[in-house]
């Protein structure tokens, strides 16, 4: 491969750019320093102010750092025309059973095929299946105590999917209680801190796996809130 040596300035941002629209998935700033043959903090500070940038011209697209790397994404402002076109394609977005489902995923994992359907309220093997299938969910270990049931839990595809650095940056489920009494209701349901070290751990754990490609609380509508986020992405996936 041809070296690229003494890139700088616009040169080395023209490089970066060239390399991201060629990649299906984020790629490290170090990644990219080792292919240009340049400092990784020389790529990291390119790789930030063409970010900045990009939001300042309000262009139709933006570089966002997310699963541990950095990627192109198309400008939010632009989702329904996205969509759209997307939709022209003959696929569609994640349906609503299947977010509903990443959704108590991402929150509950490593959660069992029963813990998933004690939240639903509905058999969910379908789905969970449709979901591994898409990349979105994969097996992370066994329940000890009941009969080595599968745990299952999310990959750095759905972080990437959904524009996160880490299962860390979810936000809380609180955030959609509509007053104290639900927030307290969530935290007991969820055993307040111990559901946090949980999900905390659960981000370390995928962190070390980065190659792996209005008046009443119902628990409901807290998924339902939280679909809404996942779905603001509008992230079209074939059946």
């Amino acid at each position: 491969m041809l070296r690229l040596n003494g890139l700088s300035g616009d040169t080395l941002k023209g490089a970066l750019e060239a390399l991201l629209l060629v990649s299906n998935e984020s790629v490290s700033a170090t990644d990219l320093a080792a292919v240009l043959d340049v400092d990784p903090g020389d790529a990291a500070s390119a790789l930030a102010e063409l970010a900045a940038e990009y939001l300042d011209c309000n262009r139709g697209f933006q570089l966002r750092e997310v699963a541990g790397g950095w990627r192109l994404f198309t400008h939010p402002a632009f989702h329904e025309q996205v969509e759209r076109f997307v939709l022209s394609w003959d696929t569609r977005k994640l349906s609503q059973a299947a977010l509903e489902t990443l959704s108590v995923i991402a929150y509950h994992q490593p959660v069992t095929r029963e813990g998933i359907r004690a939240v639903r309220g509905v058999n969910s093997d379908g789905v969970i299946n449709s979901l591994r299938e898409k990349g979105l969910v994969r097996e992370v270990g066994r329940e000890s105590d009941r009969g080595q049931a599968i745990l299952y839990g999310t990959t750095q595809l759905f972080l990437e999917h959904f524009g996160l650095r880490s299962l860390r940056d979810l936000p809380p489920l609180e955030d959609f209680a509509p007053d104290e009494e639900s927030k307290r209701f969530i935290r007991e349901r969820l055993s307040g801190s111990s559901f946090a070290s949980t999900l905390e751990e659960a981000a370390d754990d995928l962190d070390d796996e980065r190659l792996l490609g209005e008046d009443s609380y119902d628990e409901d509508d807290v998924y339902d809130e939280l679909e809404d986020i996942l779905d603001d992405d509008e992230v079209p996936f074939d059946d």
